[in-house]
């Protein structure tokens, strides 16, 4: 391993600078800047410490005239006050900063295709290299289908029709995983309160739940509809308190499970002695529900990562045209969940 060479005394550092004081090529360092995969982690952290020692600052305008690219990445964002699509753009903002990639974000209140223009019209001005869109229900899915041909686009928490790379979280595995969790502790079937119809996203969760039922030759109990809210989720848990025999519950998000748990506080009925609920999401209130709720998390972290990680092989020219990538779901288990008595 090429040993550190000595700090330059000049004011301002450049590329060669940094080369010279990691001990590898001017061509290593622009790697390490620009993101690129096939670097070893003994590398990169050798001229990311020779970055901070001389405090170098890459000239934007430069990279960008030898590279023609902005290193900016346009976002659109619909349904950013829900939680699922929040972190989902605070997982790219993250991600995105580690690569040293500006962001511009976009968030479209109304899921048609002239908004989408006209916010696609918006970052081409911004001169984007690509955009990342987090469009998790049909209509926004429907809407995107307009963007402008030749658009570098990646998808996040997406079905799409239209050919282009998409990053997910595995919504079919989560729900197994938190319908297996509540057969295990015995109890004999698992009730589900659903997300809205038109989320591609609450569909896979129902799905995940069937196939776990039926993997136990168990009949699904009907659906209760909710549309993510905690309001909905209330509604849905005070069916639950009145109906006889019902000892576990599938939430499809955590604000819907707040709800269920607050309904079920209010009618007498004890979580998990009477009934065990478990959530999806695991925002970071549910640690703090009463009780603690059981839930799957979803890391968004990772799917801005890999969305990022798509795009810049799509600027590179070696990402597919249209690829799934999927990020694996975790049960987090808690106190509202217990074996039936």
């Amino acid at each position: 391993m090429p040993r550190m060479g000595s700090a330059p005394t000049t004011n301002r550092a450049v590329m060669h600078d940094v080369a010279r004081l990691a001990g590898v090529s001017h061509q290593t360092v622009s790697r390490v800047l620009n993101g690129h995969p096939h670097v070893r982690e003994t590398t990169r952290e050798r001229v990311m410490q020779a970055v901070r020692q001389l405090n170098y600052r890459p000239n934007a305008l430069a990279r960008g005239l030898v590279s023609k690219r902005s290193r900016s990445i346009g976002v659109l964002s619909f349904d950013a006050s829900l939680y699922g699509p929040s972190s989902a753009l605070l997982g790219i903002q993250r991600a995105a900063q580690e690569q040293r990639y500006a962001v511009t974000v976009v968030t479209l209140s109304q899921q048609d295709p002239g908004g989408v223009q006209r916010a696609a019209g918006m970052l081409a001005e911004q001169s984007v290299d690509g955009v990342i869109v987090i469009a998790p229900s049909n209509a926004a899915a429907h809407a995107i289908q307009d963007l402008p041909p030749g658009l570098p686009t990646v998808a996040l928490e997406a079905s799409f029709s239209k050919d282009m790379p998409v990053v997910v979280v595995d919504q079919f595995a989560g729900a197994r995983l938190a319908t297996e969790h509540l057969l295990r502790l015995g109890h004999q079937t698992v009730w589900h309160v659903a997300g809205p119809a038109d989320w591609p996203e609450a569909v896979l969760r129902i799905e995940g739940w069937r196939a776990a039922l039926s993997a136990g030759r168990l009949a699904g109990p009907p659906l209760l509809a909710g549309d993510w809210s905690a309001r909905s989720g209330y509604q849905a848990g005070r069916q639950i308190a009145a109906t006889p025999g019902i000892t576990a519950v599938f939430v499809a998000n955590d604000q819907m499970a707040l709800g269920v748990l607050h309904a079920l506080h209010e009618a007498g009925i004890k979580v998990p002695e009477q009934v065990s609920v478990v959530g999806f999401d695991d925002m970071p209130e549910a640690e703090f529900f009463h009780p603690a709720l059981t839930t799957v998390r979803q890391d968004f972290d990772e799917v801005g990562r890999s969305g990022l990680r798509t795009m810049i092989e799509m600027l590179d020219g070696s990402a597919p045209v249209a690829a799934e990538a999927r990020v694996a779901p975790s049960l987090i288990v808690r106190a509202s969940t217990g074996s039936p008595a």
